[in-house]
């Protein structure tokens, strides 16, 4: 499991100046923690455990040496300035369930028959601890043009061990016809036509 370091961060001191020292900020929260525990972590091992961790994922905290089994719970990516401004994690407790995502991830893009249109990104469900789903994958090669992929489709949904919040009818996924595509007969007719007529001109 991957291990994040995290210290305690000193609340007289504000976000911004932390985030222009080079810190993402953020909050470790739960059932066994009073309140929450405010943080501030080095930017560059955010962007490192961003690189294979996402919103969803279980990793170890480590904050000021003490460790935590924690959930990637929100991540508050800024845009305009291309980083991530905070960052929140939820404490798991052992034999308790908890709200969770899985991300859609799509496999074999470059070699879709179509124009893939991805309707939802990742996937809610509830579930203990040690069921945690990360990820769900889609080989989009395996698709037709026409196709779809609903959540009731992915294996998540067939997990004994995990309870869906998404909507099972929801579709995740479909792909639709290239736009390049020739033209229907009756609109190519009309254009050889229209380009007969120019040449009798």
């Amino acid at each position: 499991m991957t291990t994040l370091k995290a210290e305690k961060r000193d609340m007289s001191v504000k976000a911004k100046k932390l985030r222009r020292e080079g810190y993402v900020t953020g909050n470790v929260f739960g059932k066994e923690i009073e309140g929450s525990i405010p943080v501030k972590i080095l930017k560059k091992d955010v962007e490192s455990l961003l690189k294979t961790n996402f919103k969803g994922s279980r990793i170890n905290l480590s904050v000021d040496g003490k460790d935590y089994d924690v959930l990637i719970k929100e991540i508050d990516y800024n845009a305009l300035k291309v980083q991530v401004d905070e960052i929140d994690f939820q404490a798991l407790v052992s034999g308790e369930a908890v709200n969770s995502v899985a991300e859609v991830v799509l496999l074999n893009h470059d070699k879709a028959l179509g124009v893939i249109q991805q309707h939802l990104e990742e996937i809610a469900y509830k579930a203990l601890p040690s069921a945690l789903v990360e990820r769900v994958e889609i080989d989009v090669a395996a698709m037709k043009v026409g196709d779809s992929v609903k959540v009731k489709d992915l294996a998540i949904a067939s997990d004994k061990d995990v309870s869906l919040i998404t909507d099972p009818e929801e579709i995740v996924l479909s792909l639709a016809a290239p736009h390049n595509e020739a033209l229907p007969e009756d609109e190519a007719a009309d254009t050889e036509g229209e380009a007969a007529g120019a040449d009798n001109q």
